[in-house]
């Protein structure tokens, strides 16, 4: 219990360093750097998996088969302990045969996932505290045979539950370095965006001379005709001829 909790404060821990690296970057309108491409998966990584899988399935294997065994009905002791024992029995198998294949293929596909690692790793520490339960009581109710076969299927159990624990760490340490280059990296993206010059700003000067406008001469009215004079009332007599 003590190392799924250590396990347990480990990974979140570095989840939040992660969050705390993402988050500050995207507040301050940055854009962090681009992630680097994943790197292949090293070759002992996989065949360190591809060995604890095969010690895993095999120790499965055994213990469905030992279980399959057990005559729980036949123990001499009381109906409920009967019945807490089978249920035990028929979770430990549903568990070996769905639960722990799935986890197994998932971390085929992905070998050095930290969080599916630390799945399987849980999904073992849970196993192993119903499966001791159920061994104990064996020995207590059980054949000697039962029970003597159950504690070596413990024993394969608890080999492959350390051993997924010392990979988690490892995978831990591992995650815990590309943290630290990936601090560095935003720590450089910030310092070159504050001593990045301003842009200069760009100013469109438009000297296209537009098109003279033509000026329109306002027509001025002209003045009315004068009055022609009215002819006189009295007309002049003409002069009278002369001799």
């Amino acid at each position: 219990m003590r190392i799924l909790k250590k396990r347990l404060m480990k990974l979140t821990l570095i989840c939040a360093s992660f969050c705390l690296l993402i988050l500050p970057s995207g507040l301050l309108g940055q854009t962090p750097p681009a992630p680097a491409p994943a790197s292949p998966v090293p070759y002992s990584s996989v065949s360190e998996l591809n060995l604890l899988l095969s010690d895993l399935d095999q120790a499965s294997r055994n213990a469905q088969q030992d279980i399959s065994h057990l005559r729980i009905e036949k123990w001499k002791t009381d109906s409920n302990t009967k019945r807490n024992s089978q249920a035990d029995a028929d979770s430990i198998q549903r568990n070996l045969q769905s639960a722990l294949p799935e986890i197994g293929n998932q971390l085929k596909g992905s070998p050095d996932n930290l969080v599916t690692t630390f799945q399987m790793y849980r999904n073992l520490d849970a196993l192993y505290g119903v499966f001791l339960s159920l061994t104990e009581s064996t020995g207590a109710f059980g054949s000697k045979e039962d029970f003597q076969s159950l504690q070596n299927d413990l024993t394969a159990l608890e080999r492959s539950r350390r051993a997924f624990a010392d990979r988690m760490d490892g995978l831990a340490n591992s995650k815990e370095t590309e943290l630290g280059n990936l601090r560095t990296q935003l720590q450089q993206a910030r310092a070159a965006s504050q001593s990045a010059p301003a842009p200069a700003k760009k100013v469109v000067v438009d000297d296209t001379q537009p098109p003279p406008k033509k000026t329109v001469k306002k027509k001025v009215p002209k003045p009315p005709n004068a009055a022609a004079p009215a002819p006189s009332s009295n007309p002049q007599t003409p002069p009278a001829p002369q001799p």
